[in-house]
């Protein structure tokens, strides 16, 4: 088998792909946790790093689904330390109970150091699964197989022998085969019966002589037309050619490639048409709230106009303002009516009280007769 490269073929296919982020791009790692477990078993984990700690071996998509964060961390802390060293690069087997984030810091510091590009967080490895761990585990084992000197290469088919089938010659139908057999003896009838070209020349130049001695005759059939008829209807059966179908003709697979061309065409188109449509549906529906919610804003707006120009227009209101002026005026005439009454009631109390103050101040006069007696 001859080479195919470095270890790295794959790993560089497998980086390529996320590159291109298409329909697929979700079940990215499921297939990059296969490469991962290929490399794995070439690199014999099971009986070096597996056994060593009493672990089982991994599933095909055991670092690809969260099962059990802390034993899938755990897994993912001692295979990469287990690579680092298959690579090449002393690292300490790390303990159940050493600190996560001292860890992982030191994994991606030795994954930086073979020269891979590290380009997210590295809390995503603390979950111990997803396409970040796959990624760690992958180059690492790359690195492992490029210092054991492991190189991929070509698969060795085996040699399929042909298939005989057997045909059914049929005596009206003359298969493909049978017209290449005679074909061939054809060719052979005429190899053994070869003319020298010289010959041939010279007897032709003479033929031709002699027929431009002779003189020119119109040309004219003597064969029979219903006697040609029936020879043509008695060889016409053995001028058909039946071709076999092979399955394993390349033409049928292209032909089958160009009708799968043709429904994933059309399955496209669907798609992208049921695409539009959800979109264009979206943003109707989002139209219709905005215009529900502006109709409902200006129906608010034309019933405050509407009672505004009702209270405008309507009389009550100015009715019940002179009605109200009146009763005040009324009521204006009668508190001047009781305020005169009571002017007049104070101004009389006054009157008395002032006649009543003079009388008794005469009253309180002694008589001057009276006086002199004593």
């Amino acid at each position: 088998m001859a080479e195919d490269g470095a270890p790295g073929r794959r790993g560089e296919r497998s980086e390529e792909a996320p590159a291109e982020r298409g329909p697929g791009a979700a079940f990215h790692m499921f297939v990059l946790m296969e490469d991962l477990l290929d490399k794995l078993k070439l690199l014999s984990y099971e009986e070096e790093a597996l056994r060593r700690h009493n672990m089982r071996p991994l599933s095909r998509h055991y670092f690809a689904l969260p099962t059990n964060p802390g034993e899938q961390f755990f897994m993912f802390c001692t295979l990469a330390a287990w690579l680092i060293s298959k690579a090449g690069h002393p690292f300490e087997q790390p303990q159940e109970y050493d600190d996560p984030n001292a860890v992982i810091s030191n994994v991606l510091s030795e994954l930086r150091s073979f020269g891979r590009p590290v380009d997210f967080p590295p809390s995503k490895l603390k979950t111990g699964c997803g396409e970040q761990v796959c990624y760690v585990l992958d180059c690492l084992a790359e690195e492992a197989l490029k210092h054991t000197g492991f190189s991929w290469k070509r698969p060795a088919y085996p040699a399929e022998e042909p298939e005989e089938e057997e045909i059914t010659e049929d005596d009206a139908e003359l298969t493909l085969s049978k017209l290449e057999e005679d074909v061939a003896e054809e060719e052979s009838d005429n190899e053994e019966n070869y003319i020298d070209l010289n010959v041939l020349k010279a007897q032709t130049y003479t033929s031709n002589m002699n027929d431009t001695a002779k003189q020119e005759e119109i040309l004219q059939s003597t064969t029979d037309v219903a006697e040609w008829n029936l020879e043509v209807e008695r060889v016409l059966p053995q001028l058909k050619v039946t071709v076999r179908t092979d399955n394993k003709d390349w033409r049928i697979h292209v032909d089958q490639m160009h009708q799968h061309k043709d429904g994933i065409d059309s399955s496209l188109k669907e798609t992208r048409a049921k695409e539009k449509y959800q979109e264009g549906s979206g943003g109707v529906t989002e139209r219709i709230r905005v215009l529900s919610e502006i109709t409902e804003a200006l129906e608010k707006v034309k019933q405050e106009t509407e009672e505004k120009g009702s209270s405008m227009t309507d009389g009550a209101p100015l009715v019940k303002i002179k009605q109200a002026l009146t009763k005040l005026r009324q009521e204006t005439i009668q508190m001047d009516i009781q305020i005169g009454v009571m002017e007049h009631t104070l101004l009389q109390s006054k009157l008395k009280e002032k006649s009543n103050m003079t009388r008794d101040m005469h009253a309180t006069v002694i008589p001057e007769a009276t006086v002199g007696a004593y």
